[in-house]
């Protein structure tokens, strides 16, 4: 009936069924955010997670935008600042005009707001 530390047997098995990240309840990412995690995942985090190309200063994570609303360079992180910077760049940041269609760019700033990783 015990697992041996005071958790039943039957309550073993949901733990890959919940998540379980402090004392705060995970919320689901809508599919929104799931397409933006995605996008983010595969076009962003090369450079502002992983660093893989050992960027100097390594630029700054962006999932502080969702709790701060608040861009790495100091400016309000408004939907239209977010998009300027991905479309022309900014400091050592590239453009990425033209990589991302409207669907895409609304999907990605849904993401960043979570403040998700």
């Amino acid at each position: 009936m015990n697992a041996g530390r005071g958790i039943p047997i039957a309550l073993l098995g949901l733990s890959g069924v919940f998540s379980f990240t402090g004392c705060q309840p995970q919320t689901p990412l809508t599919p929104e955010q799931q397409a933006g995690k995605h996008l983010y995942e595969v076009r962003c985090a090369h450079c502002h997670e992983e660093n893989d190309l050992n960027l100097k200063p390594a630029p700054p994570s962006l999932h502080h935008i969702g709790e701060q609303g608040i861009l790495p360079n100091g400016g309000a992180a408004t939907d239209a600042a977010i998009v300027n910077v991905v479309n022309d760049g900014k400091g050592k940041m590239p453009a990425f005009r033209g990589r991302f269609n409207e669907e895409q760019m609304n999907y990605l700033i849904a993401y960043l707001r979570t403040g998700l990783k």
